[in-house]
């Protein structure tokens, strides 16, 4: 039997997030697409037993979980440090640098590691995160130059842009996501609908006020009149360092109750305002991979961008674009961009097909098997 071991540990993150979406998702479909004689073991730190039960029960099929003697933050430290552990090698795949990287013998011993770096902010907007986490990320993509049989990217985009920090070489191989299989309209979507008090028309975007996400600028644009008084709902937390969501509102001019942030949505909530938003408005300015846009693109909802790269890449031409660059001026051009579209019915719907048929690029399954093929060939 053939073993593939996944580093699990990002599925019990601290706070939910993108990368812990993207491991289980993958992880998941990695056992349902397993060849024929290979099997999925995870690898996690020192968690409580009932986490562990946890995982299993999150992941059926697995053919167990090895819990190594370490809990994660010291796990964490002693990767980032080089010390090997019992239970670290094999054929290891990382759906993060969260990974044991250290000298290992892939031809004669059959050992290989491969990990995922989703974009390089902490390169390009250190700032957006903690000062530690971006010496752990710079210091464990250093290991795996070093040390990893290869580098999974989501995007050619951020292929790229890791040439300009760090040499990889040839190992570098792009294998994209999706939206969750666990996103999908539920049957009260109606009550959902009331409780969440949707209006009619809304536009509809997700993220924090932190300067790279850019819905801020979004906030600052519905104070224009190309927006004709339509609402915004943020998926997201209110607050960003001293600011907040509704701050910046109030200092907009914007009447109470025309910006409403919504806090986190669990997946039936989401999919239900994705699916009802007149628009969806995804401002960021630097993103990996943009999951997101993808998601609305599931529920065949209209999407604005901004012309990130990496999203540029995953939209390929069935958003609406918008320029980045001098950003004294990315609220009025987003507020035209969004009223545009308002305004053009027909633009609208053709947005709306243009975001159905693109969704059927992206699949966990497809991602899956090309995870499979890689390791197949190393």
């Amino acid at each position: 039997m053939t073993t593939l071991r996944v580093v699990v540990d990002e599925l019990v993150a601290d706070s939910p997030g993108g990368i812990g979406r993207y491991a289980e998702e993958l992880t998941r479909q990695l056992i349902a697409v397993a060849p024929a004689g290979c099997d999925v073991q995870g690898v996690a730190s020192a968690f409580p037993q009932e986490t562990m039960d946890d995982l299993s029960a999150r992941l059926p099929g697995i053919a167990g979980i090895t819990r190594l003697p370490l809990a994660h933050r010291e796990l964490s430290l002693a990767w980032q440090s080089g010390i090997a552990l019992a239970g670290g090698r094999g054929m290891v795949h990382s759906p993060s640098l969260f990974a044991p990287l250290g000298k290992h013998d892939r031809l004669n011993d059959g050992d290989q590691i491969t990990v995922t770096i989703h974009d390089v902010l902490p390169w390009t907007s250190p700032e957006s995160m903690s000062a530690a986490s971006v010496l752990w990320h710079k210091s464990m993509a250093k290991r795996a130059r070093k040390h990893a049989d290869a580098i999974v990217v989501p995007t050619h985009a951020v292929a790229e842009q890791l040439t300009e920090f760090i040499d990889f070489g040839d190992r570098v191989r792009v294998i994209g996501g999706a939206p969750a299989s666990t996103l999908r309209l539920p049957a009260d979507a109606d009550a959902r609908a009331a409780r969440l008090q949707l209006p009619e028309h809304y536009i509809f975007t997700m993220g924090s006020i932190a300067p790279r996400k850019g819905v801020a600028d979004l906030i600052r644009a519905m104070a224009l009149p190309d927006l004709h008084g339509l609402p915004l709902l943020v998926a997201g937390p209110d607050r960003f360092g001293e600011g907040s969501a509704t701050g910046v509102a109030a200092s907009a001019g914007l009447p109470e109750g025309r910006v409403r942030v919504l806090g986190h949505l669990d997946d039936d909530d989401l999919a239900v305002v994705l699916d009802r938003a007149t628009l969806f408005v995804f401002p960021s300015r630097a993103e990996g991979f943009g999951l997101p846009i993808v998601e609305a693109f599931h529920f065949g909802t209209p999407v604005i961008h901004s012309d990130d790269p990496a999203i540029l890449e995953v939209s390929g031409g069935a958003g609406l674009s918008v320029e980045r660059e001098g950003p004294e001026s990315y609220s009025e051009r987003l507020a035209a961009a969004i009223g545009s579209v308002l305004e053009d019915g027909e633009l609208r719907s053709r947005l709306a097909v243009h975001a159905s048929d693109r969704s059927r690029a992206f699949s966990w399954r497809d991602s899956a098997e090309r995870v499979w093929q890689l390791h197949a060939d190393l």
